[in-house]
């Protein structure tokens, strides 16, 4: 495992283990440890990943599991923006490996990566403030390589599905690649646009995404939400247009009722 030479003249370093816990808690411990950020942990097996809502995710052998440390990469207001930052390089960079591009391969709001309908990737943003006060950022990929989950509310499946030589270090040379050039971008955005700099995100990430435009599902604390996804706001929250009018959806698990399986 390794960054390439762009990456590294970025800043970016690599922890790499062969098994820990989970790469967002080694990368949460680097940061209470004092570490500066823009550290890539990386793992061929968890013992204890997990995914949104502290759902438990399967980590086999052979599939990438990183997790990026970034330390007071913006205000805290905008923090969540790095999410949708991340699927674009998520997407970028499988797109080069696989040479397969939109509408096969979407983004599904807000952190989900989907081929034919089926996933193959997620991310996991999380927050933290550090005994020092500062901001660190931990940004968690897990990428089905080669084994895809099953039990999952929708299908799974895995890259080596269509492209069967890929490995999880192809994969993470050119998701950390990606990110560092699209972090750039959306940071020179902020520093540019003061009107919406989110603006130049949510184009790309729209343009890739799956159902805008279509019905979904949408699974809340509160219960479920159904309507026509209309977009994201300049604050990446999903724009629902239901039988009540629109509203705006912080987060949740969405669903798409004519995805076929695979």
């Amino acid at each position: 495992m390794h960054l390439s030479p762009e990456t590294e003249s970025a800043g970016y370093r690599l922890l790499s283990l062969a098994v820990t816990g989970s790469t967002n808690d080694d990368a949460l411990a680097a940061a209470r440890s004092g570490d500066p950020g823009q550290l890539w942990v990386v793992a061929a097996e968890q013992r204890a990943g997990r995914g949104r809502h502290g759902r438990q995710w399967s980590s086999p052998p052979g599939n990438l599991y990183a997790s990026l440390l970034l330390i007071e990469p913006c205000e805290v207001a905008i923090a969540p923006q790095l999410g949708f930052v991340a699927g674009l390089a998520l997407h970028e960079a499988v797109e080069a490996v696989t040479g397969l591009g939109a509408p096969r391969l979407s983004l599904k709001w807000p952190n989900d990566l989907l081929l034919d309908g089926a996933k193959i990737s997620g991310l996991l943003l999380e927050g933290h403030r550090t005994e020092r006060g500062s901001l660190a950022i931990i940004i968690g990929f897990g990428v089905n390589v080669a084994f895809a989950p099953t039990g999952t509310p929708y299908p799974a499946t895995t890259l080596q599905a269509v492209r069967p030589g890929l490995t999880r270090e192809d994969v993470f040379l050119a998701l950390s690649t990606a990110f560092g050039r699209t972090f750039a971008a959306w940071r020179a955005s902020m520093r540019m646009n003061s009107t919406d700099p989110f603006g130049p995100i949510r184009r790309l990430w729209l343009e890739r995404a799956a159902g805008v435009g279509s019905e979904v599902t949408l699974r809340l604390p509160s219960g479920e939400k159904k309507g026509i996804f209309e977009g994201l706001d300049r604050f990446g929250r999903l724009q629902l247009k239901g039988p009540a009018g629109g509203e705006v959806i912080d987060a949740g698990d969405l669903y798409f009722p004519n995805f076929s399986t695979i």
